[in-house]
């Protein structure tokens, strides 16, 4: 029986493991060991690990580092406790491999435990680019301490091998994120309005999720307070709105966001975390995805529903013919907003393709982590382009 341990850090990570976890729970070749930690144990943003309790996967591991502070300093101290904490998991359940997702600081540290425990690492999502925030780094990070590694379209794939990755071991596989739209049975309209308790049966609505910019000096704060007072030209739509991550200045964005609730009583639903199942089905009904988060520019494209990503936060991510990009000020956000509610932008979208592609990313990185030999993994090799092979043959 292989080992695997598999790390899940927020909602939206999860959401993207879900098939992955699943698949692990099931099968006869593998022990699954399930690694949860930061804001899912955190009850401000939602507590997240009871949805992962109540899809019945066991946990392994709860990993406590996520302290109350989104400041600099307070954000260095919990990838420090994260570092601790996933040190003494490891040496505990002493796994085979570990597969983390993404980009932010707690997986990070996890990886860094692993490394110096010699524990191969798996990682989906690298050789993306978002100029505009920490990930950026901590991405790159993940993957020059990885082994095998998952990526999202051929261009990825490209620069994770660019990083001196060997080509063997780099596997273009798709979004998993995009499986979870073909798999489950989205709900309707009227079975989304009464499970969020927010109708949105006959109305127009736009579903907004605004994360900080981390290499902002302010988390682009401003650029959110430019938002909301885009949407409040809109009188005639309901807004759905997801808290930030937990990344430095995310409380302050938090703070606009309930105020902006207040104002517009009845008009906005603001809430810790919707699930996968609610916050798909939303996105199939609404009429528009905007704010900066890497949803609007990976699975919405598959419901041919318009997103507009504001500022720079996704600068760099390849992004589909669904994709408006556009400036963090009030005029530009208008214009942007205009375009994608016009009937020739929507014919557009709706001939699109989306560039990380159609489904079974899942089923293809779990063949891969179940099969692939891992002898001999935590010994690399920097390949070299310019010579087409290791630099050290």
């Amino acid at each position: 029986m292989r080992k695997i341990a598999v790390f899940t850090g927020t909602r939206a990570e999860y959401g993207l493991l879900y098939w992955i976890i699943k698949g692990l729970a099931e099968s006869t070749q593998a022990e699954l060991q399930l690694y949860v930690g930061g804001m899912h144990l955190s009850p401000e943003f939602g507590k997240t690990i009871n949805q992962i309790e109540a899809d019945k996967f066991p946990v392994t591991e709860k990993l406590e580092f996520l302290l109350s502070s989104d400041t600099p300093v307070g954000i260095a101290k919990s990838m420090g406790l994260a570092l601790i904490g996933a040190a003494d998991a490891l040496a505990r359940t002493k796994p085979d491999l570990l597969l983390v997702l993404g980009d932010r600081f707690e997986s990070m540290a996890i990886c860094q435990a692993a490394m110096v425990a010699q524990v191969p690492i798996a990682h989906i999502h690298g050789g993306e680019t978002t100029e505009g925030l920490i990930d950026e780094a901590v991405r790159h990070s993940i993957t020059k301490m990885s082994h095998l590694h998952f990526t999202a379209t051929e261009e990825y794939r490209q620069r994770v091998i660019q990083l001196g990755e060997q080509p063997s071991h780099v596997f273009n596989v798709g979004a998993p994120g995009i499986d979870s739209i073909k798999a489950l049975k989205l709900l309707s309209r009227k079975a989304l309005s009464e499970s969020i308790d927010f109708d949105v049966t006959n109305t127009r609505f736009m579903v907004v999720t605004y994360h900080p910019v981390t290499l902002s000096r302010d988390g682009a704060v401003k650029d959110l307070e430019q938002l909301l007072e885009a949407l409040r030209q809109y009188p005639d739509y309901k807004f759905l709105i997801t808290y930030p991550n937990a990344d430095t200045h995310g409380r302050s964005l938090i703070a606009l966001l309930e105020e902006f609730k207040v104002e517009l009583h009845g008009r906005v639903l603001l809430v810790q975390s919707l699930g996968q199942l609610r916050y798909l089905s939303a996105l199939k009904h609404c009429d528009l995805v905007i704010g900066n988060s890497s949803s609007g520019l990976i699975e919405v494209p598959t419901f041919k529903v318009p997103t507009i990503n504001i500022g720079n936060r996704q600068k760099g991510r390849l992004a589909g013919d669904t994709v408006i990009n556009c400036d963090g000020d009030k005029t530009s956000i208008l214009a942007a907003i205009t375009e994608s509610l016009s009937d020739s932008f929507r014919d557009k979208c709706l001939q699109s393709q989306n560039p990380y592609g159609e489904g079974n990313s899942s089923n293809k990185i779990l063949n891969t982590i179940l099969t692939e030999s891992l002898d001999d993994l935590v010994y690399k090799s920097f390949f070299d382009i310019k010579l087409g092979r290791a630099s050290c043959e």
